[in-house]
């Protein structure tokens, strides 16, 4: 048993710190070589590095004003908080690995733009007309204001709509047009696997269940 739970530990440790590595790696990178609404082509045109920034939520979903803002970031620090205590809770219970993996791509995913709308407005100067330099005389916002830094874009269809279909004949049209970093692909990840954890489960306790009593029904048999 502790040896499993040491194996979670470590399994858990090292898929978060290797993630929040990657996510503000990349995130740096792109805060630091390209300005915002930039393009970098990675393969074709379906696969391309586009700068954005948004106001806190996944894949450019904002909330407005200040307050929102600290709301928003307290809200992340809360959240991430839980969930840190939630994967503890399970190593201790000893619960499958399978919910410790997707439990700490979820808290990665959170923290890592936790830190983007904590910290990027005091160590990062403006993205607009230059590229922004790390660390500067003064940020582009106060701590818990920033914003969080997107780029992976994949417009796996981008077309103009045929003239007779209805009603949106001839219009622009672009199939996933959300633009995310790394941490959105976790926590998109994580809560995939969740729900389907749950669900599956669900139907394994029930076939047991099922099971169960027909072998009861043909023991009294």
């Amino acid at each position: 048993m502790e040896n499993k739970k040491k194996r979670q530990t470590i399994l858990a440790v090292s898929l978060i710190g290797s993630l929040l590595v990657i996510d503000q790696a990349v995130k740096i990178w792109v805060k630091t070589h390209m300005q915002i609404g930039e393009d970098i082509p990675l393969i074709g045109d379906w696969c391309i590095l586009h700068f954005v920034e948004n106001e806190g939520f996944a894949f450019g979903m904002s909330i407005g004003g200040t307050l929102g803002k600290i709301i928003l970031s307290l809200f992340r620090l809360v959240a991430s908080a839980i969930m840190a205590w939630v994967i503890v809770w399970l190593i201790r219970k000893g619960h499958r690995t399978a919910m410790i993996a997707y439990a700490s791509l979820i808290l990665a995913g959170a923290v890592g733009n936790l830190i983007d709308c904590t910290f990027y407005g005091v160590i990062f100067n403006d993205s607009y007309y230059s590229v922004a330099q790390m660390f500067p005389p003064e940020g582009y916002a106060p701590l818990l204001q920033g914003r969080v830094v997107d780029m992976f874009y994949f417009p796996l269809i981008d077309t103009t709509l045929p003239s007779w279909i209805p009603i949106w004949g001839g219009e622009h049209f672009v199939f996933f047009n959300a633009i995310f970093n790394v941490a959105d692909s976790a926590i998109t990840i994580g809560s995939i696997w969740l729900v389907l954890d749950v669900l599956f489960s669900k139907k394994a306790v029930k076939k047991n269940a099922l099971k169960g009593v027909e072998n009861g029904e043909k023991a009294i048999k």
